[in-house]
C-alpha cells in the first residue's frame, strides 16, 4: 500500500530534521496504531503520507505513485480519489449542511451522486446521526457530531488509504466504540489500509500492528 524510503523532513525555521525515517511499509488491508507524544511529528507524518506537504529527501510511494514526485495539483487529485483523512480539527465548512460537506469529498469518486448519498446516509446512521441531522448546518452540531460527520466524509469514497489523526478525542465511549467498529468494517470490506494516530493506548488492541513513532526514527536529535 505505501512504502517510505530515506525520508527526511524539517520545517524551514528548523536546523534539525523533525522526521528521519529510513524505511516504513504498510501492506494493503493492514491496520496500524501509531502512537506518538505531542511534538514528535505525528501530524506532520500524516500530512506527508497524504501529500499535503513533501519531504526534503526520500520517497513516499502510495499504491503505484511516488506522491512527492507529483505536482501539487496531481497530489490533490490523487488524495481526493485514494486517501481518506480524519483531522483533529474536523475541517468542516460551518455554513454548509452535513450532506453538502460530505458531497465535497464524494464528488471526486466514481460513484453517482445517488449512490454516494445512499452510502453517506448509511454511514451516518451507523454513527448515530439521523436523516434530520444530515440537513443541518455543520455549525449547528455538537463537537462529537461534527467529528462523526468528518469520519463519514473520510469513508464515503471507500479510500485505499485512511489516515486518522487523534480521532476519538471528542467522542464518548459508546460512539468511540461505534467508530472503531466502523473503521474495522471498512477495512474488512474494501481492503483499505489504515494508519490510526492516537495517544490513547487503550485502543491499540483493535489494530493488527502497533508502532511508536520513535521506532521509525533514526538519529534524530
Amino acid at each position: 500500500m505505501f512504502v517510505i524510503n530515506d525520508l527526511k523532513f524539517h520545517y524551514p525555521d528548523e536546523d534539525n530534521d523533525l522526521l528521519n525515517i529510513p524505511h516504513w511499509q504498510v501492506a494493503t488491508g493492514e491496520s496500524v496504531f501509531l502512537s506518538a507524544p505531542s511534538g514528535t511529528g505525528k501530524s506532520t507524518l500524516v500530512n506527508l503520507l497524504a501529500g499535503i506537504i513533501t519531504p526534503q529527501h526520500g520517497t513516499i510511494r502510495v499504491m503505484d505513485s511516488v506522491i512527492n514526485h507529483l505536482s501539487s495539483r496531481q497530489r490533490d487529485a490523487f488524495r481526493a480519489r485514494h486517501i481518506g483523512m480524519v483531522f483533529q480539527q474536523f475541517n468542516l465548512i460551518p455554513y454548509l449542511s452535513v450532506m453538502d460537506n460530505i458531497r465535497l469529498a464524494s464528488r471526486f469518486s466514481d460513484m453517482s451522486r445517488a449512490e454516494a448519498d445512499e452510502r453517506s446516509h448509511t454511514l451516518l446512521q451507523m454513527l448515530g446521526l439521523t436523516t434530520l441531522d444530515a440537513t443541518r448546518q455543520a455549525d449547528q452540531l455538537s463537537v462529537g457530531q461534527q467529528q462523526r460527520v468528518a469520519i463519514v466524509r473520510a469513508l464515503v469514497n471507500e479510500p485505499a488509504l485512511l489516515l486518522v489523526d487523534e480521532p476519538t478525542s471528542a467522542l464518548d465511549t459508546a460512539h468511540r466504540d461505534q467508530f472503531i467498529d466502523l473503521l474495522m468494517q471498512q477495512l474488512d470490506s474494501s481492503r483499505t489500509s489504515l494508519v490510526f494516530v492516537s495517544h490513547d493506548s487503550s485502543l491499540k488492541h483493535h489494530f493488527s500492528r502497533h508502532v511508536h513513532i520513535g521506532q521509525l526514527q533514526h538519529d534524530v536529535d
